[in-house]
């Protein structure tokens, strides 16, 4: 009795290992498909889409602010107005307890797989700082950092140096840094403590580590490689790497260098085919800006606050169907656990937003490209609010933008990379499926 029991245990577990093999099968298939279909059902129109990010916006109670988060402590009245006419919910980046990168973040909303569709942050802040890329060279994300006398780092970013000093040790690389090994060496600066080095050469491959220990109170990593073909890429990066501290240690605070992201030039279908739209991406940061441009975005500068970029979309809403807007800051504040910083940066967004308003678009879409709690200073994994505006929403009469009232939402919760099905649907550019 016992072996004929074991027997049809092994029988049944077997059963279910080959049912899980077809499942994973039929997903991979399910996914082509669900991609197919929708590029298939696409129609272009001219209503237009708005989305506007503001990054990392998502978040989790402070207990030192009464148990709230930023879109809850924040004075947000015309969020407020909006969310009673609009339908809410939640999107998840990649998948779930999954922490995403901008990059992956990003890829999301705008409608791609970040899973099958993975590029490096090295070759988005290049492309986004209007560098020239060729097949084979391969780019790398830096930061200026601060190390004591032995090496260590104490600040990762460099005190925020300004822009203008980051160019100025930009320069003293670029004078002294132009070649190693037969491989270009080409440096650009960016926006305070970041700057961009792309290599150029033959035999140059993206699988290779990060010199960021993303920490304070290690040194920087050496570089390792992790294909035998990107052993020579790890050693012109390590060289370049021993060579610019030489030339920049006596340069406090910007005495060392941080280098992650390395990647070269990717594949992608740009969404002016996949979904039959014009689209624009109104940005101030490089690396949103790269990532844009790389999934065929016209690109335009966003100045330096919410007021300023809305006012960028009114003055050419009328040459673009689909216009992604990208507020920084409150990323930005999130990493630094900058509670307040958040909230007002939040409060700024809401402030300005008439501006935005007053151009009627057909289809507004806001929220994040990820979560960054305040309290953890980090990127994280908790669900991202969303709210979309349109004539045809079918609204939730939501109280306010926050984090509980999206839970609430019509919309529930779903995957970043189904959003742009709402919004196309929203604005009448989904054909019906079927008879």
């Amino acid at each position: 009795m016992r072996t004929v029991t074991i027997f049809y245990i092994q029988k049944y577990l077997i059963n279910c290992y080959n049912e899980i093999n077809v499942t994973w099968k039929e997903t991979e298939e399910k996914m082509c498909e669900e991609n197919n279909l929708v590029e298939k059902l696409v129609q272009s129109n001219n209503n237009s889409i708005v989305l506007l990010i503001m990054d990392g916006v998502g978040d989790i109670p402070s207990e030192e602010h009464g148990g709230k988060t930023p879109l809850e402590y924040a004075m947000t009245p015309n969020l407020d107005k909006l969310s009673k006419k609009s339908i809410l919910g939640r999107h998840i980046p990649v998948l779930p307890g999954i922490t995403p990168g901008s990059g992956p973040g990003h890829l999301g909303v705008f409608g791609y797989d970040p899973i099958e569709y993975e590029i490096g942050r090295g070759i988005l802040e290049a492309a986004g700082m209007d560098m020239e890329i060729n097949e084979g060279d391969i780019a790398a994300r830096c930061n200026f950092a601060t190390a004591d006398e032995y090496g260590i780092i104490t600040d990762r970013r460099a005190g925020r140096i300004s822009t203008e000093k980051c160019e100025e040790v930009c320069n003293i690389l670029r004078q002294n840094i132009k070649e190693i090994n037969n491989v270009e060496v080409v440096i650009k600066a960016g926006i305070q403590h970041r700057f961009v080095v792309v290599f150029k050469g033959e035999n140059l491959f993206e699988g290779v580590t990060d010199s960021d220990p993303l920490m304070e109170g290690k040194e920087p990593l050496k570089v390792k490689a992790l294909t035998n073909d990107a052993a020579f890429t790890a050693e012109i990066v390590n060289e370049f790497f021993d060579r610019a501290m030489k030339v920049i240690k006596d340069l406090q605070p910007a005495n060392s260098i941080l280098m992650r992201g390395f990647s070269a030039k990717p594949s992608i279908s740009p969404m002016n085919e996949r979904f039959k739209i014009n689209p624009v991406c109104i940005a101030h940061y490089p690396m949103y800006r790269g990532l844009s441009r790389l999934v065929g975005m016209s690109v335009l500068d966003a100045g330096n606050s919410p007021e300023d970029a809305y006012n960028v979309y009114k003055e050419n809403c009328s040459l673009y169907d689909y216009a992604f807007i990208h507020i920084k800051y409150t990323d930005s504040y999130g990493e630094d656990g900058n509670f307040e910083g958040k909230v007002k940066t939040i409060e700024a967004v809401d402030k300005a937003l008439p501006i935005l308003l007053e151009k009627k678009p057909d289809v507004l879409c806001i929220t994040g490209d990820h979560s960054t709690p305040a309290p953890m200073k980090s990127h994280s994994w908790h669900p991202v609010p969303v709210l979309i505006n349109s004539r045809y929403c079918g609204y939730d009469d939501g109280v306010r933008f926050t984090e509980n009232e999206c839970n609430k939402g019509g919309l529930g919760i779903f995957q970043s990379k189904y959003l742009i099905n709402y919004l196309l649907a929203n604005a009448g550019k989904l054909s019906k499926y079927g008879a």
